[in-house]
Parts: C-alpha cells; structure tokens; sequence
C-alpha cells in the first residue's frame, strides 16, 4: 500500500515538473517554432514531430474556439485561459495556458511563447469542490468588494463575528462592527491599504471575537482578488485563531523576563512590589502580595504551610487600571483571612486556591468586609487565584490575582505560571529576608563595637558621621575614635578592614579594642602601628579567622592612621598604616593635606612605620576619613582627596582667633563686633556627606571633624628640680601655692602627698633631668618626669616595710594614675577629679 501511495505521489510530482517545464514558441502565422523537453514528455511529440506543424493541430478544440483564443492572444500582451490539447496517443488533456508575445528589434510582434499554467484550473472541473472547501475551512475567510461591502463569508467567519452570511453579505464592514474600538479601526486601515495599493499583507492583533467576550489573538492575512483581465475586484481576509501559540508565547516572554525583572534589590518589599508589577495585566487585572510579619523583620518563619489565623502584612497591590489606587487593604496594613476564604486555603494547604464569584468560600469572604464587597462590585471582579510564597519548604506568604476586565475566567495554565512566577518571587524574597537578618545583625554589631559616646576631654571639638554602604554587600569594617590619653592629650584614630559583612565588623571590633588598650598604654603612633600590625598578621595565621576572612572577602587586611594632639605644646604627631592623609584646614583658611609618610597596611609586617609631627595653631580643622567617603566610580584618591580640601575652604572658620588671656584681642566667644562665628563641626560634617558621597555608595563611609583646642600659659606650671632629696619640699611648696593662684586651696592635702610621693620615687629610682608639672582643665593633672625609662608599679607592702605604699596611696586618693614613656624616660601622672566651683 505504501508502495503504491508513493508511486501515485510521485506521478502526480512528475507530471506537475513536465508541466511547468513545457515550453511552446509560435510565429505569427500560427506554426510552431520551439519545442521543450517538458512539452515533448507533456504530449509525447518530439521536437522534429512538432516543430513546423500548424499549432493548431496540437488543439483538440473547435476552430471557432481555436479562432477566438487567436484573436484574443493577438489583443493582448498577455493571455490566460484553458484549452484542450491533443496527446500524441490520441488522448486528450485540459490545461492552463499562458501565452506571451514575442517583440523584434522594432518593437513587431515576431510570435508568442505558449507556456503551461499548471495552476489553473480546468473547465469541467466540480465548482463545488472549492466552494465547499472555503465554505467549512476551519479558519475564517471572508471577502470583501471595493466598497468595503461583505461579498463572501465562509461559516467560521461567521461564527467570529456572530451572524450568518445572509445578514451580512452587501453589508458596509463599518456597519457591522464599531468602528471606535482600537482593534476595529486597525483592522478597516489594513482593509483599506490594500484595496488602495493591490498589495497582500499581514499582521496580527489580540482582540475578542464579537461572538464571545473572550480574548483572541489573531494571525491575519489581507491579499487583493482580481478577475480574468487583472482588475481589482476586493480583499480576501483569513484569520486564524492563534491564541494558544500567542499565549504559550507570552508565558514564555513573562518567565524569560522574571529571571531579570524579580529579585532586582535585596529588599523583600521591592521584590514582592516586582512580582505584582510583572504579573498584571498579563496574568489578571489586580494582584496583592502579602507576607508573614516575620518575614518583614528577616526572621525565620515556621517551617511547612501556616495556620489560617495568621495575620499578613499588605506590602503591594497593583491594578492593570491607573485609575484604580486603593484597595481594601492600605499597604502596611494586617490582614487577618477567614478560615473558608481562597488566601487562607492557600496559606493552610500550601497549595494553589482557584475560586469564581458565586463559590461559597468567595461569597463569605468578600462579604466579611464591606470596603472589598464594594470593590468587587464595583471593578466586576468573577475570577481569583491565590498562589503560596514558598522556598526552601517556608511559607512567606500569599500572592493574590483577580480579574474583572477580562472576562474569561483563571484556568490550570494560568496556575501553572503563576505558581512559576511565585517560585521565583519567593526564592528572591526569602534571600532579600535572609540578607536583611545578617544585614540588621551586622549593624547591630557593628554599632555595638563603634564608640557609642565619645569621653570628655577639651583637647579637641569633633564631630563625626558613619555611613554604612547601600550596597548588597552589606556593612563593613571602618571605625573612627577619639581617645582621651594622660596629659590632656587626645588620640584620633580612624580604620578600616578590608571587606563587608559580619566577619569585617568582627575583625574591625578586635582592632578598635586593641587600639584602645594600646593607646592605654600611651605608645607613640609608630610603636602602636607596630603592635597592632602584629596583632593583624596573628589573626591572619589563625585558622578560623582566615577561613572567616576568606568567606568574607578572600584576604584579611586594614588600613589605620593614628595620631596624638597635645594641647600644651599644640603638637600633632601622626602614623599612618596604608591610610588616607588627613585634610589640614589652619585659622587662616589655608587648607592642605597633612603631609604623612605613608606605611604598608596592616598584616604585612617587617616594615617599620614612621612619625609626622607638626605644630597645629588653636583652631585647626582635622579631618579625618575613610576610603569609601573619598573613592568613586568616577573619582580616584586623588581627585576625591582635592574635593575635600575644596569643601573644608570653602567654609572659613573663626575658631582661632587668638584668646583675650593671652592678650591679643578678643576671643571666639566674646561676643564683640567683628568676631568671627566659627563653622559648625555639625554642618561641615553634614556638607562633606553630601558632597562627596554619591547617592547610592557602594563603601561605608567614616567622617571625623576636630577642631583643636590649646592650654593657654594660665593652665600650665612646671618647674625643673634636681637630684637633691631637698627638693621634695620645696615641690610641695611650689605646688601649694600654684593651686592657691588657681583657688584649687581644697585640692592641696592631695596635691601635695602625690607631688610628694611621685617626686620623692623619681629622685630616688629615677634620674636627671627630674621635672614637675601641674596642668589645670576638667581634671588637675600632676605630672612628675625622669630621666630612667624603668616604669614604676604598684606592690603589696608588708607589715613591717619601710616603703612600697606611695604609689598605693596615691592610686587611692587621685581618680587615675599611670605611666608613659618619653624620647628621654619617662613620665608619672596623676589625675584628680575638681568639683565644678573648683574648675
């Protein structure tokens, strides 16, 4: 059977070749000229058989048909019609002929090239096959005349359009359809262009039938018919339903573009907002998202379906109307849904809920709340699908559409995509809930281990700000600090660990505590550098640390500068470990960079740091950063380092103008005509931010601003003593009466037994040049310097010890003692607290 089929298949393949192979030339005269091998294996004639016989012996038609075809060829330039021709062996065939004439150098006709229109269709062929064929095609075909008017309709066009091709034949199109509607009006200009230009298009559209309110998508073609002489005489239109492949398209352009479109930000409100905007109108006309409150706060929500008692969180509502806004939930609000409604189902089975107007459950649920029943009304809304947020077997959530502008109602399909959608929301929005848990737990931390409240000192004014980065990469490790040191001196530190999360906030912590207990023990910028660059290589060599830091950013290292001001002698004395320089704004508005010698980072050991030291006037401005306020995508160190300086001139200070005590006129507080209002720490901080940071930073950022302060000669006394054990008293005598010029009278008992005790250890132990100091601020420091560098320490004197108790008696009575260590020795200071008359 199959044999045969094959071989008629090819018969027929065969016999169309010869036929559009068959090639006849005929002169004027009527005698054949030219002979193709498709016309001798079409007739059976050969080329000596057939040329120079009359053509009219090759015809099996009448001679006055024969003679009224010969006269139409001669008229026309071209010539289309059927005729008979006799076969070699006597049988007779019909076939299309096409019929061209042949022109001389003179533009004469010479003769005519006879062709064979394979197409065409044969005289006595059934009219009724091709009648019946367009009449119950399966795809919609009508026609329409010149004017626009239905002149054909086949019974599936019909049924698009909801009438019978009696109501409709010699009806204007723009009579039967409303001309109004967008996809009516695209169609009549399509209708019209190739009534107007004679070409064939094709477009599609998405439109209901009229028929049925159900959306279609339509795949049209518009091509003109004409008659026997070529005449226009209408269009053809066939439309063919393609809404399954138009909307296996779309689920596949909407999942193609939720890959990119979901999970832009690590913000689960945004993600839930995505999802909402992605779905309609695509999917429905309205969507909610709706999460566990403990989702909103990054907790872990309990594993596997919820309870339906459970109350959600509103965070997005999107209507494919603009002009709707409001919902029967305000986003922020709880909603708590019933037992029966289709999101509590949901939530409970952890499966999809399908649900139409009129189901129980959606009745009861709409009418439990007034604002929604009024809604529903309102929009028309008939149709709802609730989807679960689920990933990684939690339940997040509830995602909700509607629709009320189409009317079809949600189908599986529809599930399945939406269920496709959902996946992926919720995958995104579990990752922005887990990255705002480690993100608030890094912030917590990091604000734990940042100075919460600067301790008081009147070395320097500051002020600071800490920006943590936008960024997915979460917080980092920078710090600032001010620590206040013995002398009325005061350490400004800043810092910052490479890298962000919870490891670099950890590692940031460490350094800040061993900054301060190192500067505890009054170290010099270079040997404190030098310890905590130790310190960073031992965490480094730890095995936990390094696998921290590796998880974190792949290396452990951080940079720090570290700086002393002492207010006495006005000295800045600064180390830096691979940090930014410091900007330098003097009383006179110069600003400048500090001028450091920069060291390697911390961790990488072997190379020694070295000190800057300068004088810096009462009044100075220090600021001090890290590299995330300063570096940007279209900024280096360089040009970010100038932009500070041009902010920090840009806004004058008075703060230096010289004090009234020291004679030089009137101070920044006087309150006289033509002082100066020193800048506001607060405000510059404010204008630094502003200025240089863009509005999305990629790096935290640390700001600190300090102005410095200066002892004047009033606050200060000193005296050089010797090695005599004379001296003793008169130190005590000399401080006695130093504290009497300052009315500190009720502080001399106390004074005068440390000044005696730390002198007496110093002639004793120490070594020249011995010297006292008594420095006058909040507190009364007394400060006694030798020429040994053996620091002193407290023992347990017993009974019948001669010595061993100064030191303890002067920890009890002073609110502070130690030692640090000088270029020349050391220095042992005490500290007391003065009441408020006393200071």
């Amino acid at each position: 059977m199959s044999t045969g089929g094959n071989t008629s298949h090819e018969g027929r393949r065969g016999r169309r070749e010869r036929e559009s192979a068959a090639v006849v030339t005929v002169d004027t005269r009527g005698t054949v000229t030219g002979w193709s091998k498709g016309a001798g294996s079409l007739l059976g004639y050969t080329a000596a058989q057939a040329v120079g016989r009359p053509a009219a012996r090759l015809l099996a038609s009448e001679p006055a048909e024969t003679a009224a075809a010969v006269a139409a060829l001669r008229r026309a330039d071209v010539w289309r019609g059927t005729a008979a021709v006799r076969h070699r062996d006597g049988g007779r065939l019909e076939l299309g002929l096409v019929a061209c004439p042949l022109l001389d150098a003179d533009g004469g006709t010479r003769g005519f090239v006879v062709t064979v229109n394979a197409m065409a269709q044969p005289p006595d062929a059934d009219p009724l096959t091709v009648e019946a064929t367009v009449a119950q095609a399966p795809v919609s075909m009508s026609a329409v005349d010149t004017e626009e008017r239905y002149i054909r309709l086949n019974s599936a066009a019909c049924g698009v359009l909801g009438r019978t091709e009696e109501e409709l034949r010699g009806r204007f199109f723009s009579d039967t359809i409303a001309i109004g509607d967008h996809d009516s009006q695209n169609f009549l200009e399509h209708l019209r262009r190739v009534n107007r230009t004679g070409k064939p298009l094709h477009y599609e559209s998405y439109t209901n039938a009229l028929s049925s309110p159900r959306v279609h998508a339509w795949n049209i073609h518009m091509w003109p018919v004409r008659d026997a002489d070529e005449q226009q005489r209408g269009v053809a239109v066939l439309a063919f339903d393609s809404s399954e492949q138009y909307w296996a398209r779309q689920r596949l352009l909407l999942l193609k573009e939720a890959g990119t479109a979901i999970g832009t930000t690590l913000d689960v409100v945004r993600t839930a907002e995505e999802l909402a905007q992605l779905a309609v109108p695509v999917l429905g006309d309205y969507g909610t998202v709706d999460l566990l409150d403990s989702v909103m706060r990054g907790e872990e929500p309990t594993e596997g379906p919820v309870n339906n008692d459970v109350r959600l969180r509103r965070v997005s509502h999107k209507a494919a109307d603009p002009r709707i806004t409001t919902a029967a939930v305000e986003l922020g609000g709880l909603e708590t849904y019933p037992e029966s409604s289709p999101p509590a189902r949901c939530l409970t089975t952890g499966r999809p809920a399908l649900s139409r107007l009129g189901d129980p459950g959606f009745t009861l649920w709409i009418g439990a709340n007034e604002t929604r029943a009024a809604m529903v009304r309102e929009r028309g809304v008939h149709s709802l699908m609730a989807i679960p947020l689920r990933a990684r077997g939690i339940t997040l959530g509830v995602a909700v559409f509607t629709r009320a502008q189409r009317a079809e109602p949600f189908e599986q399909d529809d599930v399945v995509l939406a269920e496709e959608l959902a996946s992926r929301a919720a995958v995104c929005i579990d990752n922005a809930r887990r990255y705002t848990r480690e993100h608030t737990t890094a912030l917590a931390l990091q604000r734990s281990l940042l100075t919460q409240r600067m301790p008081g000192q009147n070395a320097v004014e500051f002020a600071s700000r800490y920006l943590p980065a936008g960024s997915r990469a979460g917080v980092g490790g920078d710090w600032f600090d001010v620590i206040p040191l013995s002398g009325n001196r005061v350490a400004l530190v800043v810092g910052d660990v490479v890298g962000h999360g919870i490891h670099a906030s950890a590692a940031m912590g460490r350094l800040r505590t061993a900054v301060r207990t190192l500067a505890d023990v009054d170290l010099p910028p270079d040997e404190l550098l030098t310890h905590l660059d130790d310190l960073v290589s031992h965490l480094a060599e730890d095995d936990d640390a390094a696998v921290s830091a590796a998880e974190a950013t792949g290396e452990f290292g951080a940079t720090c500068l570290y700086a002393v001001y002492d207010p006495v002698s006005r000295s800045c004395a600064m180390a830096s470990a691979g940090h930014l320089p410091p900007a330098v704004r003097l009383p006179d508005g110069t600003v400048e960079l500090f001028g450091i010698v920069p060291g390697p980072p911390l961790g990488v050991g072997a190379v020694p740091f070295e000190v800057t030291e300068r004088e810096l006037p009462e009044g100075s401005v220090l600021a001090l950063c890290t590299d995330g306020l300063i570096v940007g995508r279209d900024r280096d160190v360089d040009a970010g380092l100038q932009q500070l300086c041009e902010v920090l001139a840009a806004h004058p200070d008075g703060a230096g103008t010289p004090d009234p005590r020291d004679g030089a006129g009137p101070g920044p507080d006087s309150g006289e005509p033509g002082s100066p209002e020193p800048d506001s720490l607060e405000a510059l901080c404010d204008r630094v931010m502003s200025t240089l940071l863009p509005d999305r930073p990629t790096d935290d950022a640390a700001l600190l601003v300090t102005r410095t302060r200066a002892l004047h000669s009033d606050q200060v006394a000193s005296w050089e003593l010797t090695g005599d054990p004379a001296q003793v008293a008169d130190a005590r005598d000399n401080a006695s009466a130093q504290l009497a010029a300052w009315g500190l009278t009720e502080a001399a008992f106390v004074t005068e037994l440390v000044v005696s005790e730390l002198v007496t250890n110093a002639i004793r132990y120490g070594a020249d040049p011995i010297r006292l100091r008594l420095i006058r601020d909040r507190t009364l420091i007394c400060e006694v310097s030798d020429g040994s560098s053996t620091a002193p320490h407290l023992r347990r004197a017993h009974a019948f010890d001669e010595g061993g108790r100064g030191l303890l008696l002067v920890a009890q009575l002073t609110q502070s003692w130690g030692t640090r260590q000088t270029a020349s020795g050391k220095t042992i200071w005490a500290e007391q607290v003065l009441t408020p008359l006393e200071f």
